[in-house]
Order: structure tokens, then sequence, then C-alpha cells
């Protein structure tokens, strides 16, 4: 049975590899016009998890019209292809572009923090295009780490560890995230690690619970917990969409003091910061995760 799925992973990667390959060669803007496709092919037949898209959006704005959600879901779909487009063109990207696409501001902030020889956790949402974060290291003397949780297609895993470390990101397994961490610093090598803190607890891991968008939400607490037991820096990575193809990533400052915080306070700080985000600009985030399949249950 781990044959045949070895084989079955083997072939559907290399197809997709296979056509997807000779895209690359092509300039952002004519990919933009395939994005156009992909966008119909999403929203209207049979449409990729819309039912899910527009529940969330109408629990998460029960204020809005139908009219008005369905406005802010076509944009999303839009976005969402636009996204995964641009992701796949950093491929082929050098990193006068990338640089050119990707503009951050703050960016000081991280020069002092590295002259005083502190690490940084940085914590960010699905929005915008975060895979573009992979730019980073080309703006900081950081070493710049990426948690992620591996691919059960080795062959894709494979394929999506290349496209964030081609400009000097270094990926670690989540399950490796506290060693790997903890090795750096004993090297005394200042780190700067991206946490998604939008991410889904396992229902077995999880620890807090929380309001965002209206509705009871459980929280993964890992960046806080690093950045404490560590003493480690946490900023906000505010992700901006500017225009097709180009974004601005702001660095927020959260604290530089963890251990002196409240428990959940740095938690409660990003969540509020990238629900600010999701309220002004509702189009950006990721609404078709199941983000909410947890529920939380009403104690007696």
């Amino acid at each position: 049975m781990t044959r045949v799925r070895s084989f079955t992973h083997f072939i559907g990667f290399y197809v997709f590899y296979g056509l997807s390959r000779p895209l690359l060669w092509l300039p952002l803007p004519v990919l933009f016009l395939f994005s156009d496709f992909l966008f119909v092919l999403a929203w209207y037949f049979p449409g990729y998890r819309k039912g899910l898209v527009l529940n969330n959006l109408h629990n998460a704005f029960p204020e809005k019209s139908n009219q008005e959600l369905r406005k802010i879901a076509k944009g999303y779909y839009h976005h969402m292809c636009d996204s995964f487009i641009e992701s796949f063109a950093a491929l082929g990207m050098d990193e006068r572009e990338l640089t050119k696409r990707v503009t951050w501001k703050n960016l000081s902030l991280l020069d002092r923090y590295y002259k005083q020889g502190r690490s940084v956790v940085s914590v960010f949402g699905h929005y915008g295009n975060w895979e573009w974060l992979s730019s980073l290291p080309l703006h900081t003397s950081y070493r710049v780490l990426a948690l992620y949780k591996p691919l059960s297609n080795v062959y894709f895993d494979r394929f999506m560890k290349d496209m964030r470390q081609k400009f000097g990101v270094r990926v670690v397994p989540v399950m490796r995230s506290y060693p790997e961490i903890l090795k750096y610093r004993n090297e005394n090598i200042p780190t700067i690690t991206f946490f998604l803190g939008d991410q889904r607890p396992r229902k077995k891991n999880i620890r807090y619970w929380t309001k965002f968008l209206n509705q009871d939400t459980p929280v993964l607490l890992g960046s806080e917990q690093i950045a404490k037991k560590l003493d480690q820096v946490v900023v906000y990575f505010a992700i901006n969409k500017l225009k097709r193809g180009y974004y601005e990533v702001e660095i927020i400052p959260v604290t530089e003091n963890p251990g002196s915080t409240q428990m959940y306070e740095i938690t409660e700080i990003h969540t509020r910061l990238l629900e600010a985000q999701i309220r002004e600009k509702p189009e950006y985030w990721l609404w078709s995760h199941n983000r909410w399949k947890h529920q939380k249950e009403v104690e007696a």
C-alpha cells in the first residue's frame, strides 16, 4: 500500500511539475491571465469550498448583507488565485525582482535588535501573500527560520521547501522547532522565527480560546511560549497588498520584554492586529480554511 501511494505521489508531482515548469519563463503579468482562468474554475465550476467560505464570512460579519458577503467572497477567490500564481512565480524570480515586489517598513527595528544580539519571534496570519515573506533574508543579517508541517507527498514537500528556501530562509518542521531555535541560541546566532498565528490547533492541543471575528476560536500558543522561555522580542508582520503582485510588510513591535507580560497577553495582541487587518480588507484572508472546525464546549 505504501509503495502504491509513493508511486501515485511520484506520478502526481511530476505531471504537475512537467505542466507547470514552462510557466516559470513567463512574466508575472502574463501569469495573471492564468490566474483569471483559475478564478473562473474556483468560483463557478462548481466552486472550491464556496459553502465553507460563505459560511465563515456570514459568521464573521453577521451585520453584512448576503450581497456584501458574496462580493467579499468573490474578491477572496480572485486573491487566492493570484497568491497561488505569485508564490509559484517566485521560483523563476531573481532577488532584484522580488525585492521590487515586496517592500519592508521598519527594518531599522530589526537592525537595532540584531545589534543588541536579540532573537525575534515574528507572528503573522494567512493574509496577503505570506509566502513572499521569504524575501526577508535579502534585507537582514538574521538567520531566518520558517516553521512548517511536512506534507505527506515527499515530492511536493521537497518542492515547497525549495520554494521557501530559495532566498535564504531555513524551513524547520514544527515538531523540531524548539531544539532548532535553541541550537542557534547556543551558537550565539540571532534568529527570526516565522510563526503563523492563525493556524487551527489539533483538538487535543487546545489550551486557550479567544473571540476572533465574532466567534470562539482556539489559538496556538507556541509563539508566546517560545518568546517567554527564550526571552525573544516579538513582532507582528502586517502584510498589506498594494496591488496585484506588489506587497508591503510593516514590522510592528509587540513586546521587547516578553517575561513581563501577562499570560496570553502576547497571543491577544497579535490576534487583535490580524483581526483589524481582516476587518479592514477581508478579501485577503484565507476564508477557505476550516478555521472553526472545533467548537468550544459550553460548561454546565
